[in-house]
């Protein structure tokens, strides 16, 4: 039997975690709120009016809802891997002619017919994707040839105080594994995407202590479930001698411990498409 990688992640896995997490993401998930509205700022830049909009790993629906009010004509489709975020997604209020379909599917596998889809966003999945070149074969597909995708991920510096720390203990998974912002823009081209665009954000939260980081990940679906992660119960030893390297990174300002976020931006238009923005000669610069 062929070994998995030590980062390979299991959807069914994946959809479980956060089928846990639904009852709890909503109250832990400050800093994707931040992110997802990060995102929706970016499509004021938007010359199209979206008729479709698919929303890829729609989670609880904050961003899915937002969309519904900026574009109310618009049909909008909610898709997501875990069935329990979904859920919790439809009793949010929407608007009754603005009302989403909701799609349980894995994002290499979209549920959605060819060129159907005028815009296309995506907040904080594309780290759950083994491979992000199936994923974005698959929004190519989906998306019309003047259409548009605007995605958010995470990069490699992403929680590099834990995983550094965890490194100190042993040589197992401990962390998710997350992909440069550079890979992301060659797997764009290689989709057949056109024009894309890459920026990088670094956020840095602070905690009292690790316990306090570690129940955010698990209250959002979060935490570790690679292959690669430790078999059967830690050890306590090891999970103290963990906390201790952490120690180095407190701060002596605030007495925080700081949780580093590496967050990438990106969009790219249909395949073969028309400039999609309203002033061709302004690019958008992600600050």
């Amino acid at each position: 039997m062929k070994l998995k990688p030590p980062d390979y992640l299991d959807k069914r896995k994946v959809a479980k975690s956060f089928d846990r997490a639904a009852l709890t993401y909503e109250q832990s998930a400050k800093l994707q709120k931040n992110i997802a509205e990060n995102l929706l700022e970016r499509l004021e830049w938007l010359k199209i009016a979206p008729g479709h909009i698919l929303d890829v790993g729609a989670g609880v629906g904050g961003l899915t809802y937002a969309l519904s009010q900026r574009h109310k004509s618009a049909r909008i489709y909610a898709l997501d891997i875990s069935i329990n975020m979904l859920q919790e997604a439809r009793k949010k209020t929407f608007l009754e002619d603005s009302k989403p379909f909701f799609l349980c599917s894995d994002a290499a596998k979209l549920p959605i017919a060819d060129n159907s889809i005028d815009l296309l966003v995506s907040n904080l999945i594309l780290q759950w994707c083994n491979d992000i070149h199936t994923v974005f074969a698959e929004f190519a597909r989906v998306l019309k040839s003047d259409g548009a995708l605007f995605f958010s991920t995470l990069g490699p510096d992403t929680l590099k105080e834990l995983r550094d720390s965890w490194a100190k203990v042993d040589k197992a998974s401990h962390v998710n594994r997350f992909i440069d912002m550079h890979d992301y823009g060659d797997a764009l081209l290689e989709a057949g995407l056109c024009d894309p665009v890459m920026d990088i954000d670094r956020i840095e939260l602070g905690y009292h202590d690790v316990k306090q980081l570690m129940k955010d990940l698990k209250n959002i679906g979060a935490h570790n479930i690679t292959a690669g992660q430790p078999q059967g119960l830690m050890g306590k030893n090891k999970f103290n001698q963990m906390l201790a390297a952490y120690e180095q990174y407190r701060s002596p300002e605030d007495g925080s411990l700081p949780a580093t976020y590496e967050v990438i931006y990106g969009y790219a238009l249909g395949k073969k498409s028309l400039k999609a923005f309203s002033d061709p000669k302004v690019i958008p610069i992600f600050q």
